[in-house]
């Protein structure tokens, strides 16, 4: 299982807002079942199969072309495991044991 970071940047927009953009990628989201997912302030943090989460961020992508802008650029950050599960909870849990000692 992945646990990817996505950030996209609509470029030339005029201006500074995103919020529209990034509605857009939370209804795509809202839209399937088969990727966990998690919005934060600078992006958004997915949770599956990691061909599943690549198609999502093709359709993200895909969203803010058709709002009519001409350049995306996007921050896609992975963290896709082999030795053990990890999920958005296990990654922050190792984290704050890590603190308690």
């Amino acid at each position: 299982m992945a646990v990817v970071e996505l950030t996209v940047c609509p470029l030339g927009t005029g201006t500074t807002s995103a919020s529209k953009y990034v509605a857009g990628a939370q209804e795509i989201l809202a839209g399937q079942d088969e990727v966990k997912y998690m919005l934060n302030p600078m992006g958004t943090v997915m949770e599956g199969d990691i061909d599943e989460i690549f198609a999502l961020i093709r359709k993200i992508q895909e969203d803010v072309f058709d709002k009519g802008i001409e350049r995306v650029y996007s921050i896609i950050k992975v963290d896709d495991r082999r030795d053990k599960q990890a999920s958005m909870e296990q990654k922050l849990a190792s984290v704050r044991k890590r603190l308690e000692k």
